[in-house]
């Protein structure tokens, strides 16, 4: 597990009224999808609480410490890998959207597709440091867990902001789910291999804030040298050039 330093909750950040619209920059949901997975570290995830739900209209939020890249063509982790099924639709969509599944039965997942319409790529939001919303997350979680550990791991996060197939295929720059960018400046992240996976686990796709509590755990695996690229950048060259080819001549 990588070294962490203590990092300042702010747990009261203001809440706008409304519907919520960010002014984000063009290339912010911009392939390529490795260098979506880093531009996401350090923005802030607002969610509007639906209603029907406890606590509906509250603003929840938090900065994304945690994601994991999932390429298209070559990554056999990704479900865009053998092509679009009626549960991927959305990933194979347009970029800048929710895609939302179910796993186990039980956890919700909250990616952000990253590629052309057609190309089925995307960035999973492993875990948020919360910012605003701390008691209905709590609600949600369970008073007795840590402020740090609300939206620790991608299950805890769509559980804490009450995120579920309902999500699935939501415009992230408007609307009740939306991603503010990041400042440049303010952004700091390290690499790893992904968590939790059959196939390609060793790949360098998974960047996170070093220094914040809310990273989900990460156990350090015995690499073999045929489940590592030769290079560190290896993977996303493939990507781009296997892209650029399937790409049509007008996106």
């Amino acid at each position: 597990m990588f070294p962490k330093q203590d990092v300042q909750l702010h747990h009261h950040a203001r809440a706008p009224r409304g519907q919520l619209r960010t002014d984000i920059r063009a290339d912010l949901f911009d392939g390529p999808t490795i260098a979506v997975a880093k531009r996401l570290i350090g923005a802030t995830l607002y969610r509007r609480i639906p209603a029907g739900e406890p606590d509906a209209g509250e603003l929840l939020s938090g900065r994304i410490v945690e994601t994991e890249a999932y390429l298209p063509l070559v990554d056999p982790s990704c479900h865009g890998y053998r092509g679009p099924t009626p549960r991927t639709a959305t990933l194979f969509g347009r970029r800048g959207f929710a895609y939302v599944y179910l796993i186990y039965g039980m956890y919700f997942c909250l990616n952000v597709t990253t590629e052309p319409p057609g190309i089925g790529a995307a960035v999973l939001i492993r875990a948020l440091e919360p910012l605003a919303g701390v008691e209905a997350m709590q609600k949600r979680r369970g008073s007795g867990i840590p402020v740090e550990a609300l939206a620790s791991g991608p299950g805890n996060l769509c559980r804490a902001l009450a995120i579920d197939l309902r999500a699935d295929g939501a415009d992230l720059r408007q609307g009740d789910l939306v991603i503010a960018p990041a400042s440049p400046l303010a952004q700091t992240f390290a690499t790893s291999g992904r968590i939790g996976l059959s196939s390609a686990q060793a790949w360098p796709l998974r960047f996170f804030d070093p220094h914040s509590l809310s990273v989900s755990p990460y156990r350090r695996r015995r690499v073999r040298p045929k489940d590592l690229p030769r290079t560190a950048d290896k993977v996303g060259k493939r990507t781009v050039a296997s892209v650029d080819a399937a790409r049509p001549a007008v996106i």
